[in-house]
């Protein structure tokens, strides 16, 4: 359990689950962290153990620690969400309240799924780089928590980010493009609920990967909906495309981010998938095809697209009108 994680206090948590934990299934034992990579150490050691579940109280920070100590192994990783964003938790569909998300554990429902793995370092939800990554750094460095302090960093920020260019080699050969952000997921969403690969799946083998094109303020508007309205993969400047290995080639070194943990890496980025690598506890209850937007988010979107197109075609063709207009109201020279 990280005591520090998100906005939740953890102090009533383990008499949570004292009450609540089934006690005739499971034998159970509690451990605070103490430092970053705590969570790592103390799972892998009940897997030594060989305990049937390690479960992360806290964060997708602590849900990926807790996960790279049981990978490979027939230690499940069980999730009580108690951080910021929750993004595995809420791909799972497993419940925000403690005493739910403990009843799921209670079900024992285990699903062998795949984790990533971004120059070496494991990850179970999201990686990337560019805009996301450089947001992951400003937001560690803040020491503040909770989505507003994340949104608070994506605004002051956001108008301010230059997109990069890349070089992308995968089973389809390299390409270059120039891009905002690059995210390769393994699960559907950052985490609170905003969708950044909607058709991604834990258990295809691959991975999802999303390319956001330059863009202007008058599309962002449409950016941000698409990714809470789960139709980000609609929009006219997003790529999309599924992969199991994907290499990118940067000017120089940057960012990058597994799980939103940034860390500088060289200009050379490795993104692979391991399948069914990692035992899972998921419930068993969950509605799958709420993952997917309804018919009524995916028209809206298709309708907002269609306004944001036509007012930036209009704002192109008045700028080009009014450009035309100074050339022709210039005075002839000499010649």
């Amino acid at each position: 359990m990280n005591p520090i994680s998100g906005t939740v206090k953890k102090s009533g948590i383990p008499q949570i689950i004292e009450n609540t934990l089934d006690k005739e299934y499971y034998d159970f034992s509690i451990t605070e962290t103490r430092y970053c990579g705590h969570a790592f150490e103390i799972a892998r050691d009940a897997k030594d153990k060989g305990y049937a579940v390690a479960v992360a109280v806290g964060g997708d920070g602590t849900v990926n620690e807790v996960a790279r100590g049981i990978v490979h192994s027939d230690t499940a990783l069980g999730i009580i969400p108690c951080g910021s964003g929750n993004g595995l938790a809420r791909h799972l569909m497993l419940p925000m309240d403690v005493h739910k998300a403990i009843k799921i554990i209670n079900t024992h429902t285990v699903h062998d799924l795949d984790y990533g793995i971004i120059n070496g370092m494991p990850f179970f939800c999201t990686c990337g780089m560019g805009f996301d990554a450089f947001i992951s750094m400003k937001f560690a460095e803040s020491g503040k928590r909770g989505p507003v302090a994340y949104l608070e960093n994506i605004l002051r920020e956001g108008l301010k980010y230059k997109p990069e260019t890349y070089e992308i080699i995968d089973e389809n050969g390299t390409s270059l493009c120039r891009a905002f952000l690059i995210s390769c997921a393994n699960a559907s969403q950052y985490g609170n609920n905003a969708y950044i690969a909607p058709q991604a799946s834990m258990s295809d083998g691959l991975l999802d990967v999303t390319i956001i094109e330059p863009f202007d303020m008058l599309e962002a508007p449409q950016i941000s909906i698409d990714m809470f309205n789960k139709t980000l993969d609609k929009n006219s400047k997003i790529k999309t495309f599924k992969t199991k290995h994907i290499h990118v080639h940067r000017r120089e070194a940057g960012f990058i981010h597994y799980d939103g943990e940034p860390v500088m890496t060289d200009a050379d980025v490795d993104i692979s998938v391991v399948d069914k690598g990692i035992k899972m506890l998921v419930n068993p209850y969950a509605q799958k095809e709420k993952r997917q937007p309804s018919m009524m988010q995916t028209a809206f979107s298709l309708f907002f697209n269609d306004i944001i197109s036509v007012r930036t075609d209009k704002i192109k063709l008045g700028t080009k009108a009014l450009s035309l207009n100074k050339i022709l109201q210039r005075k002839p020279n000499n010649t």
